[in-house]
């Protein structure tokens, strides 16, 4: 990521961007205090945060800082939900039937937030957004490079509402160079870092990972890049523009083949699910549909338990198999024998038998299987928490425990527009009149206008 610093801006409070007509009347004076933010004691408690970003990595991101305790505003266009949509959680008998409040990939990542819906693109809209901004700390967007400057919410109009925001961009391919304006989505981005090239089998075609990783890699490096700013700015630094490029946030996790092919001259290549250093190192098909269990062994020891649990004392009397090269080049006859044991037994008892052996080796969970596992559910991985109109549902908790200050996931995603009232008034000055004039602008809505409606 990069950080472009700015200087600290002095003298009289700048005055708001307007843009077009003001339909619009404002209160006069100064914008009444907004309350504290929540969570207090959490990390990022004192931190307002507008998190107008969509798709899955933004909001992975913002949901990130939202439960370490800023307090994430998610700001959404009217039209952003369909009015009748689809993926969405079972109906809790008896509860409303509103089903964009119930769209499953929306709750997965926009947890810990406070919610509004705002059309920015029109002067009232974006002159309320810019009211926000003079109350934030940050905010976060991750649309293509032109979007911000297109609606006046680039860094510069930010910093002319308030000289010390930070703004958190992030663009599949950067906010400068050749590419900067193509659109992408994870797999696009996964093809061009290499990562696809080098994912799949030796005789197949480049693949992409399972699900959002792209996505997930971006949300938490951005997450860092924007606490880092936080922290710059609270220790005498200014407001900054903060770029996290996804194809850069992919970078980092194959430096070892790009330096491989500078200094040696080698390519990657697919290799489905063999390793350079261990071998057998692979998933084995289990007793029962779809099941399959994962063992890696990583030294000669480790083949002698494996060939003594499994009863394949003929492998390991073999001269040729007792070494790595060995397995390696017989690896089709090693797999084979191995296979016909392991379609006896079920996953999780070749799991248990060969790690008490001490030989690597892991069932291949299903989600079912996940949520209940035993290891799972003592460690609190999934925190559940009651979501309206479906009631307690499962929610990833931050992948990391801060000993000293807790951070229990506790917040469902934001209802459509649940928080428009308070926000519009405590951060933009918009009274009960002035709501209800943004209401017949459809400007806000408290639901949904997208298609359905």
């Amino acid at each position: 990521f990069r950080m472009s610093g700015t200087a600290w801006v002095t003298g009289p409070a700048p005055t708001l961007g307007g843009g077009g007509s003001a339909p619009l009347e404002w209160n006069d004076g100064p914008l009444p205090q907004p309350p504290p933010v929540a969570n207090p004691g959490r990390p990022l408690s004192g931190y307002r945060i507008l998190d107008f970003t969509n798709a899955v990595a933004g909001p992975m991101s913002t949901s990130l800082l939202g439960v370490l305790g800023a307090d994430v505003i998610k700001v959404e266009s009217p039209n952003a939900r369909p009015r009748v949509a689809a993926g969405t959680a079972p109906l809790q008998e008896g509860a409303e039937d509103l089903s964009y409040n119930r769209m499953m990939l929306y709750n997965a990542l926009n947890h810990s937030k406070q919610g509004i819906s705002l059309d920015v693109g029109r002067p009232e809209g974006r002159e309320i957004f810019l009211r926000m901004a003079a109350n934030a700390d940050a905010v976060v967007q991750n649309f293509s490079p032109r979007v911000m400057g297109n609606l006046g919410l680039d860094h510069e109009s930010l910093q002319a509402s308030n000289p010390n925001i930070i703004l958190t961009s992030m663009p599949a391919f950067g906010l400068s160079g050749p590419y900067r304006d193509r659109g992408a989505y994870g797999p696009g981005v996964d093809a061009m870092s290499g990562l696809s090239h080098l994912t799949g089998y030796a005789d197949g075609p480049p693949m992409k990972p399972g699900n959002f990783f792209c996505d997930q890699n971006a949300a938490v490096l951005s997450a860092f890049a924007t606490m880092a700013a936080l922290w710059h700015r609270a220790h005498g630094g200014s407001g900054q523009h903060v770029e996290l490029a996804m194809i850069e946030g992919e970078f980092q996790i194959l430096g070892d083949a790009y330096i491989d092919f500078a200094m040696n001259g080698r390519e990657r290549r697919r290799t489905g699910n063999a390793h350079p250093a261990m071998e057998p190192h692979d998933v084995f098909p289990c007793a029962g549909e779809d099941s399959w269990v994962a063992i890696a062994v990583e030294t000669d020891e480790q083949w002698r338990l494996l060939c003594r649990v499994t009863g394949l004392e003929g492998l390991a009397s073999d001269p040729v198999l007792a070494t790595l090269t060995g397995r390696q080049q017989n690896g089709a006859a090693v797999h084979t024998a191995l296979s016909a044991w392991t379609r006896t037994k079920s996953h999780l008892a070749v799991q248990d038998a060969l790690q008490r052996a001490g030989v690597p080796a892991a069932a291949v969970l299903d989600v079912a299987e996940l949520l209940a596992n035993p290891h799972v559910v003592a460690r609190h991985g999934f925190e559940y928490v009651t979501v309206r109109g479906v009631g307690p549902a499962p929610y990833v908790r931050p992948a990391f425990i801060l000993g000293g200050t807790p951070t229990p996931l506790e917040t469902p995603a934001p209802a459509f527009g649940q928080d428009n009232a308070t926000i519009f008034r405590d951060l933009a000055g918009v009274d009960a009149d002035g709501l209800t004039a943004l209401h017949s602008k459809r400007i806000t809505s408290p639901v949904p206008l997208g298609s359905g409606h």
